[in-house]
């Protein structure tokens, strides 16, 4: 479990040096900036929920996560293996936020950016579901079922090559359900409950209309 939430980690620190990259060298992570303002999602999403989700609940996962490798990293040389089992939860969830996170601003586009989903990605939603409002009615009554805090997934099963709808409890990853990430909705009430107070529905109908389907696409194509 503890190899699943870091991979797509390592796969960032890889990517950006060419020096291998084990889990003791992987001990800090950032919060990346966002590609529009916190106003950018509006109506549909609030400056001030996008702030706060952004400055304050990814940066809170980063900080945690980051503290709790490095305790991981000093009880690795020491070979306290009690200490490295007990901070496993730790940096599970804070490591699964951190991930979901990443992806979901990227998964997210300014209401005037809108594009419905187009070529490979288009013929794979049609196929697999009928059409995109079937996808959402879909998707969006799975996420309304989550209970208590967590997010909503449309993964890729790369054995079958077919479209899956799930969810995941907490912050655990989409990459836990045995599935390559597409696009992936918060429903944890931090992400609407300012705008949307406790209507999980409303928010779900809102969010189609900021979903960058251009992103999710490209994600399809690269793992298909």
């Amino acid at each position: 479990m503890l190899r699943t939430i870091l991979n797509p980690l390592i796969r960032q620190k890889v990517a950006k040096c060419p020096l291998p990259t084990s889990i003791r060298q992987l001990s800090s992570v950032t919060v990346p900036d966002l590609k529009y303002d916190y106003s950018a999602l509006e109506p549909v999403i609030s400056a001030e929920i996008m702030q706060i989700h952004h400055t304050k609940h990814h940066q809170a996962y980063v900080t945690n996560f980051n503290v709790a490798m490095e305790k991981y990293k000093e009880a690795e040389i020491k070979g306290d293996l009690a200490t490295m089992i007990a901070l496993q939860g730790a940096i599970k969830f804070n490591g699964g936020g951190h991930v979901n996170h990443s992806m979901f601003w990227d998964m997210l586009c300014a209401p005037k950016d809108f594009e419905p989903p187009s070529g490979d990605i288009e013929a794979a939603i049609n196929a697999e579901f009928g059409s995109l409002a079937s996808l959402q009615e879909k998707f969006s009554a799975s996420a309304v079922g989550v209970q208590g805090s967590g997010w909503g997934w449309l993964g890729l099963n790369k054995a079958s090559g077919k479209l899956v709808i799930g969810t995941t409890p907490n912050q655990d990853p989409c990459s836990t359900l045995g599935l390559v990430p597409l696009l992936g909705i918060d429903v944890w009430e931090h992400a609407y409950y300012l705008q949307y107070k406790n209507v999980r529905p409303d928010y779900l109908k809102a969010v189609w209309s900021v979903v960058n389907w251009k992103d999710v696409g490209a994600r399809y194509t690269s793992n298909k």
